[in-house]
């Protein structure tokens, strides 16, 4: 079977409001580098990557071909802009690869620095087998469906059927066009993530779970910042 190019696309267009930053949260230092640095070196190390494009906000792209240049990362071949929203991302990427067809994506969020090489490999293995792979862990908290005003409980799900998603998301390249072909379609369409897309456009597609980890948190609040440097910092 011929070996398809694994494709790994960090997304880095977040604004960082939530972490109230001026700065993009991806450019904040954590612990000797910056944030993009962790999560665009986790995929330049791995051996089971071809090939990375970075997707930034139009504004920054000169900042991160320095951090590029400076790194010297060879794997880091299309440095693409960014939309306003998170899907306008993932379309940028597609529009990067029209012309390609033997490829597998890899979508990560900048923001989790701290993924690991067992995630990012058990996520391209699975790929050998599965058209659409997830990362995720067991919910711990127990979640509440609220009314229409969030202000009442409307249901309660079963925790044990519950995972919290994480990145990356990964998929046959056919398949997620596909998905978002059809979504384009849709003038309703919005969305934050990509299994999203696939599952409400191509529900007829399987999605596979990776287990996650919980190191692999998202940077999103201040306080993240001294968890995330426990889990980033090695232990001697």
């Amino acid at each position: 079977m011929k070996k398809q190019r694994n494709i790994a696309i960090i997304l880095a267009g977040g604004s960082g409001q939530r972490f109230g930053s001026a700065l993009p949260k991806q450019f904040l230092p954590l612990a000797g580098k910056t944030v993009i640095e962790y999560s665009v070196g986790a995929f330049e190390k791995c051996e089971a990557i071809d090939e990375i494009a970075v997707v930034m906000h139009p504004d920054y792209l000169p900042q991160m071909q320095e951090i590029i240049d400076r790194n010297g990362w060879q794997k880091v071949r299309k440095l693409l802009p960014g939309g306003a929203e998170r899907y306008l991302s993932t379309l940028a990427a597609l529009n990067a690869y029209e012309g390609t067809t033997e490829a597998n994506l890899i979508f990560h969020d900048a923001a989790r620095p701290a993924v690991s090489q067992r995630i990012i490999n058990e996520t391209v293995t699975a790929l050998q087998s599965h058209p659409a792979v997830a990362v995720a862990i067991p919910a711990t908290d127990t979640i509440f469906e609220v009314t229409d005003d969030g202000q009442h409980i409307a249901g309660i799900p079963t925790r044990a059927r519950l995972r919290c998603a994480q990145t990356p998301q990964a998929f046959h390249l056919n398949v997620i066009r596909e998905a978002y072909r059809k979504a384009l379609q849709d003038k309703d369409f919005t969305s934050t993530d990509d299994c999203g897309v696939l599952l409400r456009y191509c529900p007829e597609i399987p999605i596979f779970i990776v287990p996650g980890e919980v190191s692999n948190m998202k940077l999103t609040y201040p306080e993240d910042v001294v968890t995330l440097e426990k889990h980033l910092i090695p232990s001697f």
